[in-house]
């Protein structure tokens, strides 16, 4: 197999809080005014993600990783996981607020849906004035209180909401209730799972005049009730990979870049680039590939040794 970074076809999803953005700042080709997301990389089952550069054009992600797993994935990441690429990586536009939702934990979404559980972070890539999020609760709580002010809609009293701006960075364990908040632009990092339960949805219908479904019951046994932290700061050392996660699912850090850096690979695990803002290229086997801001690169695992320069802002996420 000739390796070399690999671009996929966008899987974009229209969503009933979604907008414009993923066009007007991201530039992906949107054909309505309510697309909120864009899954850059995904092995979800009906939605693998395609290949859209090079000589592996067409071919799907779970292709290429049953015909060469150690290749595609690294020796490591295959070994753990088998021939299931484990991350799922988004862009998500919200013009207005996301519903309060929380993720079930490996074991549970084992258990209950077959699944992954879903750890996931977000990188604030625009920001209106005054956008905000919801990350867990204000103070330790219960399920006994969760539930009264849920039944009283007055949830919003007992949880967390943050002021964000661009550059910030949440990291969301299994358990922790949240909503992105209406005016952002986020990367998302995840495990591949598309488990979610959905706790509030600030009673909104659809054009049908329908309300969207809960999962009460399934969430109260899945919530985390503490008070937790999920703002990470991290260095923007140019020309080095930061580290901003560094958790049993994935490592995520920030490379400002601005020249030329070379990179040497073990082949254990494969590598993603986020472009956050500007545009760089990738030097590998005397080959030259362009990609700009609101791109996602997988480099193969077997691809150990490349260069990466221009002047642009990145996220590096592999598996340790």
């Amino acid at each position: 197999m000739n390796l070399y970074p690999l671009q996929f076809e966008p899987i974009l999803k229209e969503r009933i809080w979604g907008g414009e953005k993923l066009k007007t700042v991201l530039n992906k080709s949107i054909t309505s005014n309510i697309t909120g997301e864009s899954w850059e990389l995904s092995d979800v089952k009906g939605d693998v993600s395609v290949v859209a550069n090079g000589d592996l054009a067409g071919k799907s992600l779970t292709e290429l990783i049953e015909v060469n797993p150690n290749e595609i994935l690294g020796t490591n990441v295959h070994e753990k996981f088998g021939t299931d690429f484990p991350l799922l990586f988004k862009y998500l536009d919200a013009k207005q607020d996301l519903s309060i939702q929380v993720h079930p934990n490996d074991a549970l979404a084992k258990e209950r849906h077959n699944s992954f559980g879903k750890t996931e972070m977000w990188y604030i890539m625009q920001a209106d004035e005054d956008a905000r999020i919801i990350v867990g609760f204000k103070e330790d709580s219960n399920a006994k209180e969760y539930v009264e002010n849920l039944e009283n809609k007055t949830l919003l009293n007992i949880l967390d909401t943050v002021a964000v701006k661009k550059g910030d960075v949440f990291f969301l364990e299994t358990g922790t209730v949240h909503a992105i908040g209406a005016g952002l632009v986020v990367a998302e990092i995840q495990q591949t799972s598309d488990i979610t339960y959905r706790l509030y949805d600030f009673d909104r219908v659809d054009a049908s005049g329908n309300t969207r479904e809960l999962h009460v019951d399934l969430a109260l046994d899945a919530i985390n009730y503490n008070k937790v932290d999920t703002f990470k700061s991290y260095s923007d050392t140019v020309n080095e990979s930061n580290t901003i996660v560094d958790c049993k699912y994935f490592t995520t850090n920030s490379i400002p870049l601005d020249g030329v850096v070379t990179i040497d690979k073990t082949g254990e695990t494969f590598t993603v680039y986020m472009c956050i803002e500007g545009a760089f290229e990738i030097t590998a086997n005397n080959q030259k590939y362009n990609f700009q801001k609101g791109n996602t690169v997988l480099i193969p695992a077997g691809l150990k040794n490349y260069e990466l320069s221009g002047k642009a802002s990145l996220l590096e996420i592999y598996i340790s």
